[in-house]
């Protein structure tokens, strides 16, 4: 663990990438705020320092938003009848990324800083973290495409009141958005047509 850690440390710093995934230290399932304290402090930010997050951050960030928290493989957002078909890419500085919960690793998916287009607002390339949850529709079953998205709103908003929860606990700040160019970040995240951007939500630390 201690020489995973330290691999992903160093080219965090170096601006480096792994060849194909990074894995991702154990995620802190433990402390933070009281559940009323982290709902007092929540909040949307629209700055960010460019400090990087650690990887331990980044680790139990993830976990929080959409990780697995019992053995049966369910999560710690609820979906629509445990379809799970929220995807979480991130957008760091090194490249882009899916996070892969059952495996508790970063999987490459582009390897260059595309965080830029991860909204249409300028402060958006400040932030060392943007989370785009993209619904895979075709883990949805029957049923209309209507009715599939509406189901996948309601589920990435169960996450990303997660990310808001865990940010406000661990002094970090983030902000969601709907502004996205969906037409431009899709193809660079090699997304299939049944694959649909809903949200994308920064985090990180308050600019001073």
């Amino acid at each position: 663990m201690k020489r995973t850690l330290s691999v992903f440390v160093a080219a965090f710093i170096a601006g480096g990438l792994l060849a194909q995934a990074i894995d991702l230290p154990a995620p802190q399932k433990t402390g933070g705020l009281p559940l009323m304290d982290a709902l007092a402090k929540r909040s949307t930010a629209r700055t960010f320092d460019s400090k990087e997050l650690s990887p331990q951050q980044l680790s139990s960030l993830l976990w929080a938003a959409f990780g697995i928290n019992r053995p049966d493989g369910k999560r710690t957002a609820p979906s629509a009848m445990n379809f799970q078909e929220t995807d979480i890419y991130v957008l760091l500085k090194q490249g882009a990324y899916v996070y892969s919960a059952k495996s508790n690793k970063l999987d490459l998916v582009v390897a260059e800083d595309i965080r830029a287009l991860g909204g249409t607002q300028a402060f958006v390339k400040d932030a060392p973290v943007t989370l785009v949850f993209v619904a895979d529709l075709s883990k949805m079953g029957g049923g209309t495409n209507e009715a599939k998205k509406n189901m996948a709103n309601i589920d990435v908003g169960y996450i990303s009141q997660n990310v808001y929860l865990f940010c406000a606990s661990e002094g970090l700040v983030t902000g969601a958005r709907m502004l996205v160019d969906r037409a431009t970040l899709g193809p660079r995240l090699k997304l299939r047509p049944d694959q649909m951007i809903i949200l994308a939500q920064s985090a990180g630390y308050p600019k001073p």
